[in-house]
């Protein structure tokens, strides 16, 4: 954009000491898949779904005990070793043996949930990356912002300079002058306001890329992107990460129902065991046992209700989703329409009108014909009307960033199918 100053222009006087580090969208989305703490998080959700499915593959383990009966209080446990002692010494061994499919039961909620913190993270890199473009764009915009606020203020200093020499002078009135300082005032408040805004976007994008400590030594040095014609197709809805992983919530929620069904088929436990009998002759015997639970005061009536509730809210979740998703592509796609249209009327048109008023008024000064605050107003006017096409120019790329994100996390679904044996 012509209006753009060069960068080292923009931050002149702001550094005293520091560098700048220039910094393209592309490099900050390099350091930002390196130190994002929000992809850190679902990492570590994706590998505790990987645990959850290694723990639902497994059989119970067998119980092992060793009791001792038979233990007289009149004579006693007698002398010598333990193995001679008068007692009865039972090892047994027991497993429990699932019915009803559980275990199976189990692997396909898991793996449900496996997938659904797979895509999940899918979703947290989507918008976390929308939200570092967000970012970085509104840092392009604060820089210009405050490019443009210092040289008003820089104007203004110079005006009242010779403002005031022409009012010794007899040239100028006194109201005159009075209005022009608080013009000045006004102009150096936009300034400082402009700066404090420009460290704390600084904040923010160093933030988001892992870079607290050179903050504000970041500049946003890519150019506004270019403005796209043509139509914008509707991307894929059923592909979006984020209804892919209510869907395999939903999946898990029906897996978790019917395990708390099959909780009515009861389990059993089988045993053996070894009996060292040592109260006569001491004698070794064998056994077997089996216990199956008795459904005597409940039959799991409140798991199976809670599953079941648990399904209608993945249900509900789900269609909320699906409602959600559709307002939200076609709001993306109306708000870059939008911001394209107001983009393209002020450069195309308020911009360069306020262009060629400031460059009459600054002739009609030269030549005597206008006075010096009216040429302050045009050149207020211009530099507001720059401004407004920033704010468009921002408005346009965080849209079109959002609509392009939408697009290629849903191709890169496509491609994850295809690819998939």
């Amino acid at each position: 954009m012509r209006c753009l100053l060069p960068l080292l222009s923009v931050f002149s006087g702001l550094f005293l000491s520091t560098s700048v580090s220039a910094l393209t969208l592309k490099d900050a989305e390099a350091l930002w898949q390196q130190h994002s703490r929000e992809l850190q998080l679902a990492d570590s959700a994706l590998a505790g779904a990987v645990a959850d499915l290694q723990v639902a593959d497994r059989r119970p383990n067998p119980d092992l005990a060793l009791n001792v009966a038979s233990i007289s209080p009149q004579s006693g446990l007698g002398s010598g070793y333990l193995k001679d002692k008068r007692m009865d010494s039972i090892l047994r061994i027991e497993q429990v043996i699932e019915r009803g499919g559980k275990r199976e039961l189990r692997v396909r909620s898991a793996s449900a949930r496996l997938a659904a913190a797979g895509l999940e993270r899918e979703d947290v890199k989507c918008q976390q990356r929308a939200e570092l473009r967000r970012a970085y764009f509104d840092l392009l915009l604060a820089q210009e912002k405050h490019s443009q606020a210092g040289a008003a203020a820089e104007l203004y200093e110079r005006s009242l300079q010779a403002a005031n020499l022409r009012l010794k002078a007899g040239d100028v009135a006194p109201v005159d002058v009075a209005r022009l300082a608080v013009d000045k005032a006004r102009a150096d408040n936009e300034a400082r306001q402009a700066q404090g805004e420009l460290e704390q976007l600084r904040e923010d994008l160093a933030y988001l890329i892992g870079r607290e400590s050179e903050a504000q030594m970041l500049v946003a040095s890519d150019p506004w992107p270019a403005v796209l014609g043509g139509d914008l197709p509707m991307p894929r809805l059923e592909q979006r990460p984020d209804l892919r992983a209510s869907n395999q919530r939903l999946s898990a929620a029906e897996a978790e129902r019917d395990l708390a069904r099959a909780l009515k088929t009861r389990d059993v436990s089988i045993g053996v065991q070894m009996e060292h009998n040592l109260q006569n002759a001491p004698t070794n015997s064998y056994g077997v046992g089996i216990s199956i639970p008795l459904l005597v005061w409940h039959a799991h009536e409140g798991e199976i209700a809670r599953a079941e509730s648990e399904l209608g809210s993945a249900r509900l979740h789900y269609a909320k989703q699906q409602a959600q998703a559709l307002g939200q592509v076609a709001q993306a796609r109306s708000a870059l329409l939008a911001a394209r249209d107001r983009l393209q009327r002020l450069t195309g048109g308020m911009l360069l009108d306020a262009e060629r008023v400031a460059k009459a008024a600054e002739l009609a000064y030269a030549k005597g014909a206008m006075n010096l605050m009216d040429l302050l107003d045009a050149g207020r006017t211009l530099r507001q009307v720059r401004i407004e096409a920033a704010t468009a120019q921002a408005d346009y790329a965080k849209a079109r960033s959002d609509w392009e994100l939408q697009a290629e996390y849903v191709n890169e679904q496509d491609n994850k199918e295809k690819t998939t044996p």
